[in-house]
């Protein structure tokens, strides 16, 4: 802030003014400032509150991605977790229809024998009764 100048100085400084235009003059400075002061004080009180907004704008941005990042770490866990689930449902299927394939293939390999057993066995049949004259 700038010095306030006494009546005597601004004589000095406009020796062809009256008294009465030097008051007026010094007055207007005096308003002057006080107005610069008070849009100096709103200017400050604006930037707080300019601030404070941006802060409080960001803050409530930030809750609200913490929130969605929350909500989708939980949609991630389920589809994580119902994959889990699927795949040892279908690694026990794999494992029952391996069975079921291995028994299936032991009883085909038994069904061939079985079947060559009684295909070597007519065909005897078949020779003795030929060899007999039937």
């Amino acid at each position: 802030m700038k010095k306030e100048k006494t009546m005597h100085e601004l004589s000095k400084e406009f020796p062809d003014k009256s008294y009465r235009e030097l008051e007026i003059y010094r007055e207007k400075d005096r308003q002057q400032e006080a107005g610069a002061c008070i849009i100096g004080e709103a200017r400050k009180d604006r930037e707080v509150t300019d601030w404070q907004e941006k802060y409080n704008k960001e803050h409530k941005l930030r809750q609200e991605a913490e929130g969605e990042l929350t909500i989708l770490k939980g949609i991630e866990t389920n589809r994580v977790k119902e994959a889990q689930d699927a795949l040892a449902n279908a690694l026990e299927v794999n494992e029952s229809h391996q069975k079921l394939n291995g028994k299936l293939q032991q009883r085909l390999t038994e069904l061939e024998e079985e079947n060559k057993k009684m295909h070597d066995h007519l065909n005897k049949q078949v020779e003795n009764a030929r060899k007999s004259g039937m």
